[in-house]
């Protein structure tokens, strides 16, 4: 993220720990010897706001929860009140969705659980500083936001800069996942969480509404979903969670429609739960497709308590599942066409593709055809599963 004439960012790291400031520095080491990140370190809240008030140049904060004189979620209270601007990032037990939730209601953009993945953590922190870059030239550009369109190119941007540009993939299977934004809103996101067991959480959502006010949104559902999807097993008791949280204080009244999966590798299982989302798009191997039957579920934010259902579904090598969101199916042509759930169909019926990728690339290539210049009036967003022997 860093250029050749600008300095490294600066991240100080909060843990009593003894071990984690040589650790940090050896497992980051080459990212710090290209002028990536440099690094201040302290051993509890006290001392990591001493660090803050003398550095005006720290950029962001990565904290343990559990630390003697203050503790992290205290210091993030008092982060606020010393720079609203600052990002902090949380470390936090496995599952401890209890101070995760209250780590988020005091202003932590994102969190990472022990024992630490240091490649999870990069992800986390290029999210974190990329959120960062985009925020600061939106507040550079503030007094220039003269129309609506101004506001909605910020959302957009705060809206890509959270979406995660690496994927999981095993020997087995691959995951990859793209989005074409249009300007007028700033709704859809998706998502790809690491399990425990090897399994992998996929989700992809449609927040409503537009603009900044729909783009922060989307950062709050999306930051719930990833914490609920660590804690629970289950992806109906993910959406229960979020949904339950969403409705607490949500006095715009806006909603999200979200698809939640979780796949494990070891037996080729899919569960998945919906949220009032579009039905996943499975491929055979023949190039055959069909869309799964799915509970339609209700739009998360809406209603407390809703009784999510789950259907399970085994893929087998060679099949390949699509999530998308609605501006894939109904993209207009000239002729106010909608495209389709039988274009969507027809997509792959010379052939199934031959990695998620491609699969991807195929959407998105039938979709503007179709649409053939037509200005684009909703984000076009795929998440794709492929199931096969690959190389690693």
């Amino acid at each position: 993220m860093t250029t050749e004439d600008q300095q490294p960012y600066k991240i100080l790291v909060v843990d009593d720990e003894p071990d984690v400031e040589p650790l940090v520095l050896q497992r980051m080491r080459r990212q710090i010897r290209a002028g990536k990140y440099s690094f201040v370190f302290a051993q509890n809240g006290v001392e990591a706001l001493e660090r803050l008030r003398d550095d005006s140049e720290i950029d962001m904060v990565l904290s343990d929860i559990n630390m003697p004189q203050m503790d992290g979620l205290t210091l993030l209270e008092q982060i606020s009140k010393l720079d609203p601007e600052l990002r902090a990032v949380i470390i936090s037990a496995y599952g401890d969705m209890k101070n995760i939730r209250t780590a988020m209601n005091r202003g932590a953009f994102d969190f990472v659980t022990k024992p630490i993945d240091f490649e999870d953590l990069e992800v986390t922190i290029e999210r974190t500083l990329a959120n960062i870059v985009q925020w600061r030239e939106a507040l550079a550009s503030r007094d220039k936001l003269v129309a609506i369109q101004n506001e909605l190119d910020v959302a957009s941007e705060m809206q890509q800069s959270i979406l995660p540009i690496h994927f999981p993939s095993g020997r087995t299977y691959q995951v990859f996942a793209s989005m074409d934004p249009a300007r007028s809103v700033g709704g859809d996101f998706f998502d790809v969480v690491r399990l425990d067991n090897d399994r992998v959480g996929l989700a992809i959502a449609d927040v409503s509404g537009k603009g900044v006010p729909a783009a922060l949104f989307m950062m709050s559902a999306r930051t719930l979903l990833k914490g609920a999807a660590i804690g629970h097993m289950e992806p109906k008791s993910v959406l229960t969670e979020v949904n339950n949280l969403l409705q607490e204080d949500n006095e715009s009244s806006m909603f999200v429609t979200v698809l939640y999966a979780v796949y494990n590798p070891e037996t080729g299982h899919l569960t998945i739960a919906n949220g009032g989302h579009n039905p996943p798009l499975v491929i055979r191997r023949d190039g055959t497709s069909e869309l799964l039957t799915l509970s339609s579920g209700l739009a998360l934010g809406l209603m407390p308590d809703f009784p999510y259902e789950e259907v399970v579904t085994t893929l087998a090598p060679g099949e390949t599942v699509v999530l998308y969101t609605d501006g894939v199916t109904e993209a207009m042509n000239s002729v106010d066409e909608e495209f389709g759930n039988d274009r969507l169909l027809g997509i792959f019926a010379g052939g199934a593709p031959k990695d998620a990728q491609q699969a991807s690339d195929a959407v998105f290539e039938a979709v503007r055809n179709f649409a053939d210049g037509t200005p684009q009036s909703d984000d076009i967003t795929c998440l794709i599963l492929s199931v096969g022997e690959y190389q690693q």
